[in-house]
C-alpha cells in the first residue's frame, strides 16, 4: 500500500525538525524505558536485593536491541504497552527477565520517560529561542536610528524607529525565555513511587526498611541525571505540570504570532518583507504577488498551539483520585504535537528574522506623508518663540492641515501641508527652517537609545549566558 493513501500528520511531514521528531519518537521513548529499568535494577542490587551483576550487564548489553515487531505483537495480545515491552526485553535477556520492572508500576517508566523527553524538548526550543533573540538583536541595532511611522489602532501615530519596534518583539521573547527558565527550575521526576504512590511494593521488597526505599528513589534519579522528585504522587506525576509546560509553549506561540502579524502588515505596506526566493510563487493566479507565506504559516501554527493549554487543563481537572486512564490517549497526541508545533514555529521565526528585507525608501516616503501633520506643534512653538500668537497660529494650522488632508484623501495627491505653510505669511519666521524642524530623526524621542540600553542591559546578558547555543539557522524546506 502506498504511503500516500494514509493520512500523515503535517507536523511530521512538512513543518517540525528532525531533532524534535526524534525526541518524541519511539526509539528514544523505549530506550529511556530500558534505561529506567536498568537504573532501577542497579539501585535494587546496590541496596541488597538478589540481582546479580551479570543480569545488569546483560540488560545493558541489550538496551538498544529492541524488537518492535515482537513488542507490537505482545501489545495486541495483552493490551498493555509497558508489559509488552517488559516481555520483549525479557525475550532479549532471558537471564534477567525475572527482575525487569521489579516493584514498579507502568508509570515508573511512562511518567519518568515523558518528563525526560519534555525536558530534552525544552532544550531544543531554548536553543532556537535564544538564536531568534540574537537575530532580532542584530536587526534592532542595525535599524535603531531609522525613523518609521508608529501605529496605534493601525492609524499613524508618533514616530518610532524600525529597530525600536523590533525590541518589542524581542521583549516578548525575553519574557518567554524567563518563563522557560523558571519551568526548568521546577522540573523533577515522578521518582520510584509504586502503584498508587505509597511505595508499598518497595517497602515490601526491602522488608520494611524505610531508609532503603527512600535511598532507592534517590539513587535511581541520580543515575538518570536528576536530583529532584515529586514529594508525593498518585500513580502519575501531577498532570497540572503538563498544563504549566503547555502554557510556556503557548506564550512562545503568542509572541511569534504577534511578530508574524506585524510583518504581514508591514509587507502589505511594502516596508519590510519576509524572505522570498527567486523561484518562489506567491499566487497561482496573480503572478506578481509576494505573499508572506512564512508568517502566515507561523500564525496558523501558533493559533493551534495557543488552543492546547485548555486541553491540558481539562486533563488535569478530571483525574480521579490516584489515577484514571482517560489522560493517556489524549497526552500521546497533545504533548508531542505541542512541542512539534512550537519547534515548527521557531524554525520559521529563525528563517524570517535572519532574512528580513527592509525597504528604507518606502518607509521614508510613508514618514514624509504623515510627518507634516505631526510637526505642526513644533512649527507652532517655533513661531511663538519668534513673537507669534499661539492661538491664532493653532487655528491657522488646523485649517491648513484640514485642507491638505482633504486633498490627500479625495484627490490621492501628495501631502502639501509644508508648501501651504511656506506660502502663508503667518509662518514667515520659520519658512526657511522648515526642513530642519521637520527632520524625522527629531521625532523619534529616545527610541535609538532605548534600543541600545534594552539590549545591553537585558538581552545581551541572556545571549552571553547561552553563547554556546548560538549559530542555529532556520531552514525551511517546504
Amino acid at each position: 500500500m502506498s504511503d500516500r493513501i494514509l493520512y500523515e500528520n503535517p507536523l511530521n511531514t512538512r513543518y517540525a525538525s528532525r531533532e524534535m521528531l526524534e525526541n518524541f519518537g519511539d526509539q528514544k521513548r523505549f530506550r529511556l524505558w530500558r534505561k529506567l529499568w536498568i537504573a532501577l535494577a542497579e539501585g535494587e542490587r546496590e541496596l541488597g536485593l538478589p540481582i546479580s551483576q551479570s543480569q545488569i550487564d546483560a540488560l545493558k548489553e541489550h538496551a538498544d536491541d529492541i524488537d518492535y515487531a515482537k513488542a507490537d505483537e505482545y501489545e495486541r495480545e495483552i493490551r498493555h504497552d509497558v508489559m509488552a515491552h517488559v516481555k520483549a526485553y525479557g525475550d532479549a535477556v532471558p537471564s534477567a527477565a525475572g527482575i525487569i520492572h521489579l516493584g514498579a508500576t507502568s508509570c515508573f517508566v511512562d511518567c519518568n520517560a515523558e518528563l525526560m523527553i519534555m525536558r530534552d524538548g525544552l532544550d531544543i526550543l531554548l536553543r532556537k529561542l535564544v538564536n531568534v533573540m540574537d537575530m532580532l538583536k542584530n536587526f534592532a541595532l542595525r535599524y535603531k536610528d531609522l525613523p518609521t511611522l508608529g501605529f496605534t489602532h493601525f492609524q499613524p501615530a508618533q514616530l518610532t524607529t524600525v529597530g525600536k519596534r523590533a525590541t518589542l518583539w524581542l521583549q516578548d521573547l525575553m519574557l518567554d525565555y524567563e518563563n522557560l527558565i523558571s519551568l526548568y527550575s521546577r522540573f523533577r521526576l515522578r521518582g520510584v513511587k509504586g502503584t498508587t504512590g505509597t511505595q508499598a511494593s518497595f517497602l515490601e521488597l526491602f522488608d520494611g526498611d524505610d531508609w532503603k526505599v527512600k535511598e532507592l528513589e534517590k539513587r535511581v534519579c541520580a543515575k538518570l541525571g536528576f536530583e529532584r522528585v515529586y514529594g508525593v504522587t498518585g500513580q502519575t506525576y501531577p498532570r497540572k505540570f503538563d498544563y504549566n509546560v503547555l502554557c510556556v509553549l503557548s506564550q512562545i506561540a503568542q509572541s511569534a504570532y504577534k511578530f508574524s502579524n506585524d510583518i504581514r502588515l508591514l509587507q502589505g505596506m511594502k516596508e519590510i518583507e519576509e524572505p522570498f526566493e527567486d523561484a518562489q510563487v506567491g499566487s497561482s493566479a496573480m503572478a506578481y504577488k509576494r505573499n508572506p507565506m512564512r508568517c502566515e504559516r507561523m500564525g496558523a501554527l501558533c493559533r493551534y498551539m495557543i488552543s492546547l493549554p485548555a486541553n491540558a487543563a481539562v486533563t488535569a481537572s478530571t483525574q480521579w483520585f490516584e489515577r484514571t486512564l482517560d489522560d493517556s490517549a489524549n497526552r500521546r497526541i497533545v504533548i508531542a504535537q505541542a512541542f512539534l508545533t512550537v519547534d515548527s514555529v521557531l524554525n520559521l521565526y529563525l528563517n524570517v528574522a535572519e532574512n528580513l528585507v527592509v525597504y528604507e525608501k518606502t518607509i521614508e516616503k510613508h514618514v514624509a506623508a504623515e510627518l507634516p501633520f505631526m510637526a505642526t506643534e513644533n512649527i507652532m512653538m517655533e513661531c511663538v518663540k519668534a513673537g507669534g500668537n499661539r492661538q491664532e497660529l493653532h487655528e491657522r494650522l488646523r485649517v491648513l492641515s484640514a485642507e491638505a488632508g482633504q486633498r490627500v484623501k479625495t484627490e490621492g495627491a501628495e501631502n502639501d501641508l509644508l508648501d501651504r505653510i511656506k506660502e502663508d505669511e503667518m509662518f514667515d519666521a520659520v519658512k526657511d527652517r522648515l526642513d530642519a524642524i521637520v527632520d524625522a530623526k527629531k521625532f523619534v524621542g529616545r527610541a535609538p537609545r532605548q534600543t541600545e540600553e534594552f539590549i545591553i542591559r537585558e538581552i545581551q546578558p541572556i545571549l552571553d549566558r547561552h553563547k554556546n547555543l548560538l549559530g542555529v539557522k532556520g531552514n525551511i524546506e517546504i
